[in-house]
C-alpha cells in the first residue's frame, strides 16, 4: 500500500471512530474508561472495528483478507490503541493467533480461518503455560496420536482471548522425547470438543488492560481430527518462534500509542495553563521534558518503521530486528512516560477527571508490551546468542555486502517504497550475522552529510552535528566487539548466560536505534510533509540515545529545543499523529475547557 493510500485509510478509520473526547463518538474515552473500570470485555468496540474491517488488513489478501503490507495493520492498530489499548490488544491477539496458520497452514485451513474471522470469529494463541512461561521446550501439554486424529491433554494459561474466542491455536508436545522437534501446533475449535474434555479457566484481574480476557484453557483427552494439525508433526517450535517474531515486531504499537495520547493530553494542559504569566509549555524545564518525550517517541517510531518493514523486506534478519525493537521500545517509553508524569503533575493520578482520566489508563496499559510475547530477558538473550556474528559482520563486511545492505535500507526505512509480498514462512530464526541497519549506517551518515551540504543556516548546522553524533555512537561498535570477545574468553561456557552479555546486548540495541534514526531521516526526508524532516528533532533523538551512555551530558542547546517544540506544537495543533507518518486524526469536537480544570 502506498504512503498516500495508507494515509487516506488511516484518515478514514479516524473519521469513523471520531474524537475520543466526544462522549457520543464510536470509541470515546468515556466508554473506554467505563469498560476498564468495570472490567468488562469490549465486545461492542471490537464488533465496530470488525464491521469496518480493521482486522482484515492483517489477513492475507489471497485468502479473503486485505493485507498487502504488515505496516498497514500495524498503523491502523496504533489509531485504535491511542483510544484504548485493551481493544487494540484484543484485535491484535486474534490477528497474531492467525500467524501460525499463515506460516504453515494449508490453503484450505487459511481460507476457512479467514472466512470465520470475517464473520466475527476470534482466535487465541495457546502458547504459554503456568509452570514454564517462555521456556517453550519445557511445555507439558501433550497431543497423543489416536485413530483419525489427536487427543490433547494439559493447560494453557495467561492466554489472551482464551475465553471469548471460539478457536485456539495450541502448541503441544507430540514427541516422546522432549526437545526442539517434539512439538506440534493444532487448530482447536472449542465447540467441536466433548463437553467433559474442555474447561475455560477464570479470567485474571489485571493491573492494566483491565477489560481484557486474559485467561486459559484446560484440556483432558480432547479429540481433534488429523486436519487440525498445522504444518508437519514436530515443526511446532519453528512455527511458534516465527509467529513470535511477528508479535515482537508489532507490539510496540501499544506503548507508542499510549505515549502519543499521554503527550497529547499533557500538551492540552501545558499549552493552556498559565503560571506566573507564562504558559507551562514555555517554561524552559517543562519545554525540554515535552520535547524529550517527543524525541523518544520518534526514536520508537523509526525503529518500528524498519522492524515492521523488515518482515517483508529482509525476513532472514527478523530475529535481530524484532528482538531489538521489542526490548528497546517498551523500556524506552516506560521511562519517557514517567517524564510526562512530572509535567502533568497531580492530574495524571486522577481516574475520573473528565479530560485526564485516560492518562492513568495509558500509564498502566503500556506496561504489557514489556512482558507479552517474550520479555526483556528473552529478547536480550536472543540478541546475545547472535552478538558475536553481528559485530564481526558490522566491522568486517565487504563493500559489496554494505552496498547491498544500503540498497535494502532504502526499502526498510522509506515510507513510500513498495514492499515485496509478505511470505512469513521465509523468516529465519537466526540472522547469520546480518543486520542491515548497522551495515547501512555508514551510507546513511554519508547521505545525511549530503543533505547538510544542501541545507542552509541552522538546519545545515543541525544536520552536520547529527552526523557527528551518529558517527561517534556507531564508532562504539569496535569497542563493543572487543569487550564481547574478552568476556567470552574470560567466562568460557558461562558467557552465554552472563549478566554482562545482557548489558552488551542492550548497547547493541542502542547502536541499532541510532542507525534506524539516521536511515529513517535520509530515506524518508523526500516524502515527509512539513514540519518534518527536522534536523533539530534528529539531533535531539540522537542525544536521547547518547544519554543512555552519557546520562548527564547534553549536546543540544535551548535553540534546538525551541525548534523541536515548534514541530511538536504544529502536529498537536493540526491534530496529526506524533509520528513520521503524521496521519491526520479526528478533529476535536469541542473546546478544551475541561483540560484547564
Amino acid at each position: 500500500m502506498s504512503q498516500a493510500d495508507l494515509t487516506a485509510l488511516a484518515a478514514e478509520l479516524e473519521q469513523y471512530l471520531g474524537d475520543p473526547h466526544d462522549g457520543g463518538s464510536r470509541m470515546s474515552f468515556h466508554r473506554v474508561l467505563d469498560l476498564d473500570e468495570n472490567q468488562e470485555y469490549p465486545f461492542g468496540l471490537v464488533s465496530q472495528l470488525r464491521r469496518w474491517g480493521a482486522h482484515e488488513y492483517s489477513l492475507p489478501g489471497e485468502h479473503g483478507g486485505r493485507a498487502g503490507n504488515v505496516e498497514t495493520g500495524f498503523n491502523l492498530m496504533r489509531l485504535v490503541a491511542r483510544r484504548d489499548a485493551t481493544t487494540a490488544t484484543a484485535m491484535v491477539i486474534t490477528n497474531l493467533s492467525f500467524m501460525p496458520l499463515w506460516i504453515a497452514g494449508t490453503e484450505e485451513q487459511k481460507s476457512a480461518a479467514v472466512a470465520a474471522m470475517k464473520r466475527g470469529g476470534g482466535l487465541s494463541w495457546g502458547l504459554s503455560e503456568r509452570e514454564h512461561g517462555s521456556d517453550l521446550v519445557a511445555n507439558e501439554m501433550t497431543a497423543v496420536k489416536v485413530e483419525g486424529g489427536w487427543e490433547l491433554t494439559g493447560e494453557k494459561w495467561l492466554i489472551g482471548n482464551a475465553t471469548v474466542a471460539d478457536t485456539m491455536v495450541v502448541y503441544a508436545r507430540t514427541g516422546k522425547r522432549n526437545g526442539p522437534a517434539a512439538y506440534s501446533i493444532f487448530l482447536v475449535d472449542k465447540w467441536t470438543l466433548a463437553a467433559e474434555t474442555v474447561e475455560e479457566l477464570p479470567v485474571e484481574k489485571l493491573h492494566g488492560l483491565r477489560a481484557l480476557d486474559l485467561s486459559g484453557l484446560r484440556l483432558e483427552r480432547a479429540f481433534v481430527p488429523d486436519g487440525a494439525l498445522l504444518g508437519a508433526e514436530g515443526q511446532g517450535l519453528e512455527i511458534a518462534l516465527k509467529a513470535t517474531q511477528v508479535a515482537r515486531s508489532v507490539i510496540g504499537s501499544l506503548p507508542m500509542s499510549a505515549v502519543d495520547t499521554g503527550l497529547r493530553l499533557t500538551l492540552d494542559f501545558t499549552e493552556g495553563r498559565i503560571l506566573f504569566g507564562t504558559a507551562v509549555s514555555d517554561v524552559p524545564y517543562s519545554r525540554r521534558q515535552l520535547t524529550e518525550v517527543f524525541a523518544d517517541l520518534m526514536i520508537a517510531d523509526a525503529m518500528s518503521l524498519g522492524a515492521v518493514r523488515c518482515l517483508q523486506a529482509a525476513p532472514e534478519q527478523v530475529s535481530v530486528w524484532s528482538s531489538a525493537v521489542k526490548y528497546l521500545v517498551p523500556t524506552l517509553l516506560e521511562r519517557t512516560m514517567a517524564q510526562l508524569n512530572t509535567v502533568l503533575g497531580a492530574r495524571f493520578f486522577l481516574r475520573d477527571h473528565p479530560h485526564y482520566g485516560p492518562y492513568q489508563k495509558m500509564l498502566r496499559d503500556l506496561l504489557v508490551a514489556n512482558i507479552a510475547d517474550g520479555n526483556t530477558v528473552v529478547n536480550l538473550r536472543n540478541l546475545g546468542q547472535q552478538l558475536g556474528g553481528l559485530l564481526t559482520t558490522a566491522l568486517d563486511a565487504s563493500p559489496e555486502v554494505r552496498a547491498a545492505a544500503a540498497e535494502r535500507a532504502g526499502v526498510l526505512f522509506s515510507m513510500d517504497r513498495e514492499l515485496p509480498r509478505y511470505e512469513p514462512w521465509r523468516q529465519e530464526l537466526f540472522s547469520r550475522g546480518a543486520d542491515d541497519a548497522l551495515l547501512a549506517a555508514p551510507d546513511g551518515i554519508r547521505r545525511l552529510r549530503e543533505l547538510a551540504e544542501a541545507a542552509d543556516g541552522t538546519e545545515r548546522e543541525r544536520l552536520e552535528r547529527a552526523a557527528e553524533v551518529a558517527e561517534e555512537l556507531l564508532d562504539r561498535t569496535a569497542a563493543l566487539a572487543d569487550r564481547a570477545a574478552a568476556l567470552k574468553e574470560e567466562l568460557g561456557r558461562a558467557y552465554a548466560q552472563s549478566a554482562e552479555l545482557f548489558e552488551l546486548s542492550k548497547e547493541y540495541c542502542l547502536l541499532h536505534a541510532v542507525s534506524a534514526c539516521v536511515l529513517t531521516f535520509v530515506h524518508s526526508a523526500g516524502v515527509s510533509e512539513a514540519p518534518l524532516p527536522s534536523g533539530a528533532l534528529l539531533l535531539l533523538m540522537l542525544e536521547r540515545l547518547r544519554r543512555h551512555i552519557h546520562p548527564v551530558e547534553q549536546i543540544t542547546d535551548p535553540s534546538v529545543v525551541d525548534e523541536v517544540m515548534a514541530v511538536l506544537r504544529r502536529l498537536h495543533r493540526e491534530d496529526r499523529l506524533f509520528s513520521h507518518w503524521q496521519f491526520p486524526l479526528a478533529k476535536r469536537a469541542g473546546d478544551l475547557a475541561a483540560a484547564r480544570r
